[in-house]
């Protein structure tokens, strides 16, 4: 029943447009021309990023040394993208990453707010009373040809098509104002009281919130006002309205996606467009005279669409007047209020403290980082990956912690306790790594596969070379976790087992797998130089070989002194291939997250240094 109501909802919506425009040809114009003005937006968007080729994202998470310089990058980064929610969830999802700081963020949203002023005078000026079809024919000849061409032929040649469709967007959308004449005509009908002000900035909102484009609410603003339809200071009013509404599906997007860092931006949008509107509202009177003399002065007094483009400006130069001063008090109170969660020590045992209180079936362990903001361009993509990777490996470190029946502090202690490396396996206090993999490792690990493979955009060499790396590396984690799974079985049986020899070699077994742990997880978290880390993870290598052949060599001693049976030493041989696998493993993710040779890798290092890393993906 629900998926019918689904389905029949559509249906309805489908059936009321088509009567609608069947009755009124102007709706029908208007209609058409908000659908090409709003795919034209869609095509220069999507074009745009496709020609920048990733500039911008670098752009942005290198130039934000001051807040001065993280605001000029929100000013052209908008200017050029002409889409403030694009700009705003990008930032986000950098903060989300950390890739940038929340305080560089807030700059930047400063930056996005004043930048959107450029479109609205491109808008206002094509709002004029001539038409954009005749331009707007040719371009599409212009940008289909270009997109028989290479990847960046064809990202112009949308450019292209989008400013074609909007001219025709524009051209129709006007043309359904004109065919509505007077009988649209609000100029009449509302008087300039408390009311009727706050009924326009609830159209705003509304029209905002429903097309999820200020520019197009903007448009249809700029078409009504050059139609007369309204008056200027109706304009202004939805205006103010859109400004607030286009925080809606910023605000909504960023919350659901971002972590604590990119919430609390989503939560400066929303704080910046309401004052700002609150303030604007107030001095609505004050701001129409200033729009209309400051145009007089360049011979533009009676043009109405500039004014309100010059009224849109002077909302977004409030706002960053009254925000920019605030920054620091604003970023200090939003961490107090919403404060990063605090990293337990211990991931594992903290899970399954609240898994003993709650005795149903719990959902298998999901990604902590990886969401639909980080998505927005490759880097953030690849910053979400590592951090993800970091949280893998310190999961399958602490199951294999498990699978040798060792707590996770005897791991991150300064030196081993040797009474407690020689305890035997106890039912009341032992986890099984098999339900292990399955509640924590698997359902990251799915996650990160899938992740990776839901990135739409296009890569360059090294970052090919990253994804490929990242993939591998997981499959190494989750390998080392598997083989620790097999390991457990024999490690459960066999140091039960009254025989002391095979307890003994078992012993040693254990011990020298948790001795590979212990190593690996102190060169990940020791400042050394590339030369000095590979040198003492050859060393780990080097012991871990001498360590093999020696214990085969014992296994071997002692089927003939009849110390061991046959089924003993083929357990004992498949147990050392296993502990040989895990830390083969171990090296093999270390010695790529330890080099130089993957540029995007050495980039991000310098993420997460607090946390408890596996792997050196951090060095």
């Amino acid at each position: 029943m629900p998926k019918f109501k689904l389905f029949l909802l559509p249906i309805i919506i489908l059936t009321v447009l088509v009567i609608s425009f069947w009755y009124s040809a102007g709706w029908l114009q208007l209609c058409a021309g908000l659908a090409l003005f709003l795919f034209g937006m869609q095509c220069l968007e999507e074009g745009l990023k496709q020609l920048a080729g990733g500039k911008l994202e670098q752009v942005l998470a290198r130039s934000t040394a001051t807040r001065f310089k993280s605001f000029l990058v929100g000013v052209g980064g908008t200017m050029l993208l002409q889409s403030t929610t694009l700009m705003s969830l990008l930032t986000i999802a950098f903060i989300s990453t950390g890739l940038i700081q929340f305080a560089s963020g807030i700059a930047i949203l400063l930056g996005i707010n004043l930048g959107t002023s450029a479109g609205i005078w491109l808008l206002a000026a094509a709002g004029q009373n001539f038409s954009l079809s005749p331009l707007a024919l040719p371009l599409l000849v212009f940008g289909v040809l270009a997109g028989f061409n290479g990847p960046k032929s064809k990202a112009a040649g949308r450019i292209v098509l989008g400013i074609a469709f909007i001219f025709l967007g524009i051209d129709q959308i006007k043309a359904g104002f004109s065919e509505f004449g007077s009988s649209l005509d609000l100029t009449t009908q509302f008087d300039a009281t408390l009311l009727g002000q706050l009924a326009f900035v609830a159209v705003g909102i509304l029209l905002t919130a429903v097309l999820q484009s200020s520019h197009a609410t903007l448009m249809l603003v700029l078409a009504a006002l050059a139609g007369g339809q309204i008056e200027l200071w109706q304009a202004m009013t939805i205006a103010i309205g859109g400004n607030i509404g286009s925080s809606v599906t910023t605000a909504f997007v960023g919350w659901l996606g971002g972590n604590r860092g990119g919430q609390r931006l989503v939560l400066v949008h929303t704080f910046f467009n309401i004052v700002t509107g609150i303030v604007t509202f107030i001095l609505l009177m004050p701001l129409l005279w200033i729009s209309q003399k400051s145009m007089a002065l360049f011979g533009a007094g009676d043009n109405t669409l500039l004014q309100l483009a010059m009224f849109q400006t002077l909302f977004n130069i409030i706002g960053v007047l009254i925000f920019w001063p605030l920054q620091s008090k604003i970023e200090y109170w939003l961490c107090r209020f919403l404060p990063d969660p605090i990293e337990p020590e211990v991931l594992i045992t903290a899970i399954e403290s609240d898994l003993v209180a709650t005795p149903q079936k719990i959902a298998p362990n999901q990604a902590r980082y990886l969401n639909d903001a980080a998505l927005a361009s490759a880097d953030t993509a690849a910053s979400a990956v590592v951090q993800e990777l970091q949280y893998l490996s310190r999961l399958s470190l602490e199951v294999i912690c498990h699978a040798l029946y060792q707590p996770i502090e005897q791991l991150i202690a300064p030196s081993l306790d040797e009474k407690i490396l020689n305890t035997l396996p106890d039912d009341n206090n032992s986890l099984d790594a098999k339900e292990l993999y399955q509640q924590h490792i698997k359902g990251v690990y799915s996650d990160l596969l899938g992740f990776m493979s839901r990135l739409n955009v296009e890569l360059d060499e090294d970052q090919q070379k990253f994804w490929i790396t990242c993939q591998m590396l997981a499959l190494q984690l989750v390998d080392a976790v598997k083989n620790a799974k097999h390991l457990q079985k024999n490690l459960y049986r066999y140091l039960r087992e009254e025989s002391i020899f095979t307890r003994s070699l078992y012993l040693d077994l254990r011990r020298h797998v948790f001795w590979v742990l212990r190593e690996t997880y102190s060169l990940s978290r020791t400042e050394l130089t590339e030369e000095q880390s590979l040198l003492t993870l050859s060393n780990i290598d080097s012991e871990t070989e001498r360590f093999a052949k020696e214990f085969r060599h014992r296994i071997f001693s002692a089927i003939r002194m009849q110390n061991l049976n046959n089924l003993q030493a083929s357990s004992l041989m498949n147990d050392l291939n296993y502990s040989h696998r895990i830390a083969q493993s171990f090296s093999h993710v270390l010695q790529v997250s330890l080099t130089d040779e993957n540029k995007l890798l050495r980039e991000i290092r310098n993420l997460d240094q607090e946390k408890m890393p596996l792997v050196s993906l951090t060095q």
